[in-house]
């Protein structure tokens, strides 16, 4: 039986060169009969962990490297794809865990020191013995040094590189050849095998792979032009590859080097060779900075009965309400055991700590975000600011005690003062262990027409034009839209030209196509960055990000933190600034914008006339209308709204019954479906409309715990039958036992199931309708230094201008328009000049 391992493989994540798509990789090499495959992106490891991932499910050896430029010292780059010009080319492998942590060292060091033009290059002063242990070289075929040297004419100065490179690796160096049909290969292959032969080394035979099947020579071809800004039919552009350069088969190979056999053995001993294994999913937090003698679990417990303390006593003086002491202790001890029983304590620290230095220096934080509302103990130290008792949230959403899973905090911070938080982050635990996360742009329905139809040629309104046939939503693909518009499948059925391009993008569609940096991704690394993640960096850039994506630095133990900026609490602090100032000058108090009532007649009567432009969340066209029909009323109708304004609840019926049992004087339209879950339904007027609801529900008719609640809701949304059999039969069970009727039961299970599609996270919901409140009770109250606020924070848009501006006019305010094509906005109110 043929045997033989790929050894040099780019995935599309070299970004420039490579069309192989990796769960399509490991598809085909199982299928092949290949025991392993190697991973050798140009200049990254951007793909490792889904590499690896993938490879161990398909029962694929997987093999973990890099295709490198060594330069010597600062020569520019030039030419770097002709033999004998610029720097060199060499292929690194990993033999074990020393190999790739000094791989990941070198491949962020190629990015942050080494780039030049936009190419990562390592230099050849940095390989030294020590670095290069645990590292299996290839040659680089005719664009390493030897291929260089030969392709000069000199021999004596190849034998000198093997040389170099033996002194450095010993018998961990291969000579490495193709037979892909590139000019010269010929020549170097027979000079390289001599070469081998007079000196004992092994030589190895790749197929330098960049694509899957021959028939994708063209789409990879396509994905150059694309990258080089060329056109396929150029006569005149470089042609670097060949239609060889697919996934061949080990029975292809060995036809291919029937000569020499000896090559293809020597790619299944570099496998054997390779025995990296990388732990994957097990997370390692920082250490948290905690007082002597102390541990990270009892500071926790200080810190946040120290904080359940300020909280009641501050519901007690700003909102003259004393709560249940007994209650929030009893809910507060829970969590505390859940969070460290589970590990966690470090991480509520860390995010307590950065989320309090924000406050204190001046960077306005949300109230909150996600599930994490749901926690007393992110209440209570600050984390969060809203009291999930008062609003019936749960812990349990957030972190579940019955599935062990990550806890995570999306944070809302001031878009001026974000980087701020971030930069405090990197000073207090080491800027060699905190950095922000890659994201990858990808070549999009339209965008990949666009780009396709300029490499082909066509003129740009020709292209426009196709394009603009593409429905303009998220996650369509050039199969939905051809499935969707009629015209535009008219135009691939009946016109050549048409069809030629769509077919062809439709092969790179998908396809990753640039790095950037993630919205708010942070990790905070327990050691140096590189033991998790080598780093990636624009030439010019000194902010480095990781070379994981977000759900790859997870699975390789990082934890993110999410520092997202939001536009609306830089309004927010702007106008509370502005007023207090006016008050101060007064004589009053300082309005405290988290202590406001919460039955304020002024903004209910502001939503229910719809002038809610520039009220966070409330502002669209359709939500207005949605608020005319609801007429919100209490603050449990905002938090309501956000999560009725959604696609799922306006489409299914739901809007519409939750509005005619709201506005039902009598009642008689409202069901509860048991009497004891009016507690549970009575907020929503017994329409099952957030997700803990559904938890509820299980909890108290079925006697599932709330964390067996949450795997039921998670269940739900899934939609797995087999799951959903098991899980109604324990509900329809545990409800009979607790006197329910099993036909009702049955109904209620039915009804929780349908309504788990709509379900919305309210501990979201609950934190974003606060800001809803707030910018509308500022606007009810103080219309000047609200409108001021909006309008210095989002100026180029007119039409926001106008309505504003009209919406304040109809409440009574003598306001001055000012001219929308102003850079600085100037309102005149009751006689006193607002200027930002």
């Amino acid at each position: 039986m043929n045997q033989f391992v790929h050894l040099r493989l780019h995935t599309e994540y070299s970004l420039l060169d490579g069309i192989v798509r990796v769960p399509e990789l490991m598809t085909a090499v199982a299928a092949a009969g290949m025991p392993a495959v190697a991973l050798t992106d140009q200049s990254n490891l951007f793909a490792m962990v889904k590499f690896y991932k993938e490879a161990q499910g398909a029962g694929v050896k997987p093999l973990i490297g890099v295709d490198a430029w060594i330069r010597e010292g600062q020569r520019e780059l030039r030419g770097a794809g002709a033999p004998g010009e610029g720097p060199s080319r060499v292929v690194f492998l990993c033999q074990n865990l020393t190999g790739y942590r000094h791989l990941t060292q070198l491949v962020t060091r190629s990015f942050l020191e080494g780039q030049q033009h936009g190419a990562p290059m390592m230099e050849r002063a940095w390989l030294q013995r020590d670095v290069l242990e645990g590292l299996i070289v290839l040659s680089g075929g005719q664009e390493g040094d030897i291929g260089q040297a030969f392709a000069r004419g000199k021999d004596e100065e190849a034998a000198r590189c093997l040389a170099r490179w033996q002194a450095l690796c010993g018998d961990r160096f291969y000579l490495e050849v193709q037979r892909t049909g590139r000019a010269g290969e010929e020549v170097y292959t027979e000079a390289a095998l001599d070469l081998a032969q007079n000196r004992g080394v092994a030589a190895v035979a790749t197929n330098d792979v960049r694509f899957l099947t021959r028939p994708e020579f063209e789409a990879h071809e396509a994905r150059v032009c694309i990258h080089d800004g060329a056109l396929l039919a150029d006569t005149s552009r470089a042609r670097r590859y060949s239609e060889e350069q697919y996934l061949k088969t080990p029975a292809e190979m060995a036809e291919l080097f029937a000569d020499a056999p000896e090559l293809l053995v020597n790619t299944v001993e570099v496998a054997k060779r390779c025995s990296l294994e990388i732990k994957l999913g097990a997370s390692m937090l920082p250490a948290y900075p905690v007082p002597p003698g102390s541990s990270t679990e009892r500071f926790l417990y200080e810190e946040a009965e120290r904080g359940l303390g300020e909280r009641l006593q501050q519901a007690k003086m700003l909102q003259g309400i004393a709560r249940d002491t007994q209650l929030y202790g009893e809910r507060l001890a829970l969590e505390l055991g859940v969070i460290c029983s589970m590990g966690f304590a470090g991480y509520f620290l860390i995010v307590a700590d950065f989320i309090r230095w924000a406050r204190e220096n001046g960077v306005p934080v949300g109230p909150g975000r996600g599930s994490g509302a749901g926690s007393l103990v992110a209440f209570v130290l600050g984390i969060t600011d809203l009291d999930p008792i008062e609003h019936d949230l749960l812990f349990e959403r957030f972190l579940n005690p019955e599935r062990v899973s990550m806890p995570d905090f999306d944070v809302d911070f001031c878009m001026e003062g974000r980087d701020r938080v971030i930069e405090y982050v990197a000073n207090k635990y080491g800027r060699e262990r905190v950095s922000q996360i890659i994201t990858y742009g990808t070549l999009a329905a339209k965008a990949v027409v666009r780009d396709v139809g300029r490499v082909l040629g066509h003129n740009y309104g020709y292209v426009d034009k196709i394009a603009k046939l593409i429905p303009f939503e998220i996650g369509i693909t050039l199969d939905k839209a051809l499935a969707q518009e009629e015209e535009l499948r008219r135009s691939y059925e009946g016109d050549e030209d048409v069809r030629e391009l769509i077919d062809l993008a439709r092969t790179l569609e998908g396809l990753a196509r640039n790095a950037g940096t993630h919205a708010g991704g942070v990790v905070i690394a327990p050691s140096v960055l590189t033991d998790f993640t080598p780093l990636y960096c624009e030439e010019g850039s000194t902010a480095p990000v990781t070379q994981f994506d977000k759900d790859d630095v997870e699975a390789a133990g990082l934890v993110k933190f999410d520092f997202l900026g939001l536009r609306t609490l830089t309004i927010i602090d702007w106008a509370v600034r502005d007023i207090n100032a006016e008050r101060l000058r007064a004589g009053q108090p300082n309005l405290i914008i988290s202590a406001l009532p919460m039955d304020d007649a002024a903004t209910y009567q502001l939503l229910k006339s719809c002038k809610t432009t520039a009220v966070f969340q409330l502002e669209s066209r359709g939500m207005k209308d949605l608020i005319r029909r609801l007429q919100p009323d209490r603050f449990g109708d905002i938090v309501a709204l956000v999560a009725l304004f959604r696609p799922g609840p306006l489409q299914s019926g739901m809007v519409d019954d939750f509005i005619a049992r709201k506005h039902d004087t009598t009642g008689a339209a409202i069901d509860y479906l048991h009497p004891d879950l009016k507690p549970v339904l009575e907020a929503t007027y017994g329409v099952i409309l957030y997700q803990e609801q559904v938890m509820q529900i299980a909890q108290i008719l079925a006697g599932y715990t709330l964390g067996g609640a949450d795997l039921l809701r998670r269940a739900m949304g899934k939609k797995k039958a087999e799951e959903m059999a098991q899980q109604r039969s324990v509900f329809v069970t545990g409800a009979v036992a607790r006197g329910v009727l099993e036909s009702q039961a049955t109904m209620i299970f039915d009804l929780m199931e349908k309504f788990a599609g709509y379900g919305f996270n309210k501990s979201h919901s609950a934190a974003y309708a606060l800001l809803s409140y707030q910018t509308a009770w500022l606007k009810a109250h103080y219309p000047a230094a609200f409108m001021a606020a909006v309008l210095s924070s989002d100026m180029d848009k007119t039409d926001k201008v106008v309505t504003l501006i009209d919406e304040c006019a109809s409440m009574s305010l003598i306001v001055e328009p000012p001219d929308v094509n102003e850079s600085v906005y100037a309102f005149k109110v009751s006689g006193t000049k607002n200027i930002r």
